[in-house]
């Protein structure tokens, strides 16, 4: 007996390893999740980056401007095939492990917001390399570097509502 009246931790610690074990998949899946998420946000990080030089290079330059445009397909489609296990995992730990559900989770409403724009812009990098390619692009390099820097604003609010969950 403690000095409350209570008998030793011994059935908490239990019962706090027993949680400890049964929650691993979800701390898995919330592991792959950010790392999916994180190496998506790189990519998108980097590729406004390369359609910045694809701006400036001359037009006499092909050699040049193959070899952005070759580095910013390949980008995409990494991007793109990061960001399908990304959403992947995001869903089934809020479809299935209830992950922001209930009262007071708010947080994950507008970080699902915040999802779907990140997904626009991904798209976006495909409509401005889409331009590149045909050598319609009518954004200047100022554009493109306003532009660039979505994404970080994007990943930065979103990490914000999943760590402090402000609402």
């Amino acid at each position: 007996m403690t000095a409350m009246g209570l008998s030793e931790p011994w059935p908490r610690v239990r019962a706090f390893s027993w949680a400890a074990t049964h929650n691993r998949p979800m701390l898995w899946i919330k592991a792959l999740h950010l790392i999916f998420v994180a190496s998506w946000f790189a990519a998108l990080f980097y590729l406004p980056r390369i359609f910045v030089n694809l701006a400036s290079v001359n037009a006499d330059s092909h050699a040049e401007r193959e070899r952005l445009l070759l580095m910013a397909r390949r980008l995409y489609r990494f991007a793109s095939l990061l960001m399908l296990p990304a959403i992947a995992f995001g869903l089934l730990l809020w479809l299935y492990y209830d992950v922001g559900r209930g009262p007071g989770n708010g947080w994950l409403h507008a970080k699902l917001v915040l999802v779907v724009l990140a997904l626009g812009y991904h798209h976006a990098c495909r409509s401005l390399l889409r331009k590149f390619e045909q050598f319609a692009n009518q954004r200047s390099e100022r554009w493109l570097r306003v532009f660039n820097e979505g994404a970080v604003l994007l990943f930065a609010a979103i990490v914000i509502l999943v760590v402090v969950k402000p609402f």
